[in-house]
């Protein structure tokens, strides 16, 4: 089996417009989330998110490309050509070589076009529209993103979205991470893009009454929910053998991915299917649990979740989890949603790289069904070999990766 690099990171995130922005501002526990700006908040009661500010789409696109792209397609092609730059590949290298494009393909996660869906329906709705735009369709569509990306750098082999909501990157991930290793790809892009703060979505959210009003608190006692995010975050894969014959640097290694179904409820998740989960990944990966050194969790900041989560994580580790440093990016950026799995894998990579233990901020007092390290508000700068990276969807679908640093 060949061993599968990560060589290109992209990144747009509530902390800025590229990875830089966002490791910096993770690493100095910066909290991106803040008052809704880029649409009227009159009709939510809700009204923070981990909002992507001063992203003007005109900054990276034609005004005639503009017409078929959604902001998710949008943030989500800013963030690829970040990390095909960053993998030193380029799309020339790709038109002139028919082969190498075969080999080549985008696996990303599904998002729906809600900004240009909430659109349409109110121009359908409340304006009475005779016709909506005539690219509708070509920018709600799921797998928008893939088709975008795709396009944009010339890759001939396969391109395909997954929808498992906000498991959707970390599958997409596992997906480009097997191909690579059967030998079915010499490079992948992969992750996903999502961008819902938009008003639909958000009374919806509302409505199901698991946001905060004031803070993502992970692990905290004092917790009340989960701030909605958008973003992006793309990876280039690339067999390690291929990866190294070109020079390029290898920012981790992805090793293994485990996914399960917990088949028990559609929005309460279930300790034992994620740590099934957990134990794949770990299998696949040849990974002891008492090897695994981080743990970037899927940390919503729910009552449920964390709780959850953290007896999933003790059925795997046992005691080992009593030493081992769980903490969520979630309270710093939101939840992305689709985009979340990716944006966590960019974060969980650099921490490999750096050997830095991104914190959990806004941690207030301990919750005793959440006894684990978190680390509390605070990096920390340790030695890290592997880290795994958590994504439970609701409808019970988990997907989680194990990377280790590249030696």
């Amino acid at each position: 089996m060949n061993r599968v690099a990560v060589t290109g990171l992209g990144a747009v995130s509530c902390l800025g417009h590229d990875v830089a922005a966002l490791w910096s501002g993770v690493v100095a526990g910066q909290v991106g989330i803040g008052p809704i700006v880029n649409m009227s908040t009159d009709r939510l009661s809700l009204k923070i998110a981990g909002e992507v500010r001063g992203f003007d789409p005109e900054d990276h696109f034609s005004s005639r490309r503009i017409l078929m792209l959604d902001r998710s397609s949008q943030l989500a092609l800013v963030a690829a050509r970040e990390a095909f730059t960053d993998a030193g590949l380029s799309v020339e290298g790709f038109a002139a070589d028919l082969p190498k494009a075969r080999r080549a393909g985008a696996v990303v996660g599904a998002a729906i076009g809600q900004a240009t869906l909430d659109a349409a329906y109110y121009e359908l709705y409340a304006q009475n529209a005779a016709r909506l735009h005539p690219f509708t369709i070509p920018r709600v569509m799921p797998n928008a993103i893939a088709g975008n990306i795709s396009i944009e750098f010339g890759l001939k082999g396969p391109a395909y979205a997954v929808s498992s909501a906000c498991a959707s990157s970390n599958h997409a991930i596992g997906q480009a991470f097997h191909m690579i290793r059967s030998g079915m790809l010499d490079v992948a892009v992969t992750g996903g893009a999502d961008a819902t703060v938009v008003l639909g979505v958000m009374k919806s959210w509302e409505g199901l009454r698991v946001i905060s009003p004031e803070a993502c608190r992970p692990f905290s006692a004092d917790r009340s929910g989960f701030i909605i995010g958008e973003g992006a975050g793309i990876l280039i894969l690339e067999n390690l053998e291929h990866a190294v014959a070109r020079g390029a640097r290898i920012h981790a290694e992805v090793v293994g991915f485990g996914m399960s179904a917990d088949g028990a409820d559609m929005t309460a998740p279930d300790a034992a299917g994620a740590a099934w989960a957990i134990s794949e990944a770990l299998r696949d990966g040849g990974i002891d649990p008492t090897e695994v050194d981080y743990v970037n969790a899927h940390g919503t900041g729910t009552r449920l979740n964390d709780k959850t989560e953290v007896a999933a994580l003790r059925t795997v580790f046992g005691a080992h989890l009593d030493h081992l440093p769980v903490s969520s990016t979630k309270s710093m950026i939101g939840h992305c949603q689709v985009a979340a799995g990716a944006l966590e894998m960019v974060v969980a990579s650099l921490a490999l790289r750096e050997s830095v233990l991104p914190p959990t901020m806004g941690f207030r007092s301990v919750d005793p069904e959440c006894a684990i390290d978190c680390v509390a508000n605070v990096a920390r700068r340790v030695p890290l070999n592997v880290a795994i990276s958590n994504s439970f969807a609701f409808g019970g679908l988990n997907a989680v990766l194990v990377a280790k640093r590249y030696h």
